[in-house]
This record gives structure tokens, sequence and C-alpha cells, in this order.
């Protein structure tokens, strides 16, 4: 049976990455948790190990539709490099409970967050004027 769930994971983590450019951590770590049986601190640094491929396979994909702004990717991938070392030596010194909680708390606030974003910036842009100018008049 543990075949079956580790398929089923990796096809819905494939998948949610290309479709929304997350997988590994908000699908394949909750699911190797519940489903695998997998401790949270190995099920973070398996998660990391499956997303490299998955990555650039959906990178090339992306890449062939016109979805990717390189000038963006090459100023934030060095911080992102440098942040997912900080992470890594950090996740040692953190309880494998104060993870998850910390972990649960992140993926609510990221889900009202998307689920309210359209709302809440409507409601800020009617707040105030606009950055803006308006068109010269020809």
């Amino acid at each position: 049976m543990i075949y079956v769930f580790a398929i089923l994971v990796g096809l819905a983590s494939g998948v949610s990455s290309g479709l929304f450019g997350v997988g590994g951590g908000v699908i394949m770590v909750p699911a190797m948790v519940l489903l695998l049986a997998s401790d949270m601190k190995r099920a973070v640094g398996t998660s990391l190990a499956v997303i490299v491929p998955t990555s650039i396979v959906s990178a090339w994909k992306h890449q062939g539709q016109g979805n990717i702004d390189w000038l963006l990717a090459a100023k934030l991938i060095p911080m992102a490099i440098a942040g997912g070392w900080l992470g890594s030596e950090l996740i040692r010194h953190i309880p494998t409970a104060s993870l998850k909680k910390a972990f649960g708390l992140f993926l609510v606030a990221v889900g009202i967050y998307l689920t309210f974003a359209d709302r809440l910036l409507q409601s800020r842009a009617t707040a105030r004027p606009a950055l803006t100018s308006p068109p010269a008049a020809q």
C-alpha cells in the first residue's frame, strides 16, 4: 500500500509543481508525514531531493511557454540558495513538534492570503490614489 501512496503523492506533487510552482513542501511534506509515516525532518529533506528533477522538468516546460522571467530569476537565485542553506541549518535546532506547528500555521496563513488576496488588494486600490499618473493628453 505504501507504494500506491508514494505514486499518488509523487503525482500530486508533480502536477501542483507544474500548475502552481509548489509541490515539494506544500503537498509532499504533509503527505509523507501523514500517509507514508515519515518523520517531519526526513520528509523535508526527501521532498527537496525529489523536487530538483521535478523543478527542472517543470521549468523546461514553462520556458517553452514563455512563462519564465530569467532576469527576475537571476535576482532571486542567490538569496534563495542562501536561504535554503540557512533553513537546512536551522532545522537541526528546531524540535520536530515545533516544526510541524510552524509549518501548519504557515500553510494556513498562505491559504488565507491566497483566498482573500484579490479582495484585499482591490480594497487597498480604492482606498488610495493610483501610484501612476494618468496618460498625457495628446
